[in-house]
């Protein structure tokens, strides 16, 4: 199995009783000297009205949004299998989601 790359949407164990889920990766690749931890935005299917939760539809998926708000570091070792790659169109508004949420604009 290859590493996780950003912009890729995988299957991964969360551990949130036993749910696995798909997650985008939003992190960038890490060095040697780096944990081997990727962060990871999960999609849900559960209708969320919070302005921090994107709705996309995004191929290979059911229908939901990307829950910004949980944003979290996740062992590679929790990674099952990619599912797809987001388009650039779908990854910068994935990014500019993700800063808002994260005040850094």
């Amino acid at each position: 199995m290859s590493d996780p790359v950003r912009g890729e949407v995988w299957w991964v164990d969360l551990g949130i009783a036993g749910k696995v889920r798909p997650v985008a990766v939003v992190s960038a690749p890490w060095g040697d000297d780096d944990f081997a931890l990727v962060a990871a935005v999960p999609h849900t299917t559960s209708e969320h009205r919070s302005q921090y939760s994107l709705a996309m539809r995004v191929d290979g998926l059911k229908e939901g949004s990307f829950n910004l708000q949980g944003l979290a570091p996740v062992p590679l070792a929790k990674f099952i299998r990619r599912i797809t790659t987001l388009r650039a169109d779908e990854m910068a508004q994935l990014d500019a989601a993700l800063k808002c949420w994260l005040a850094l604009s």
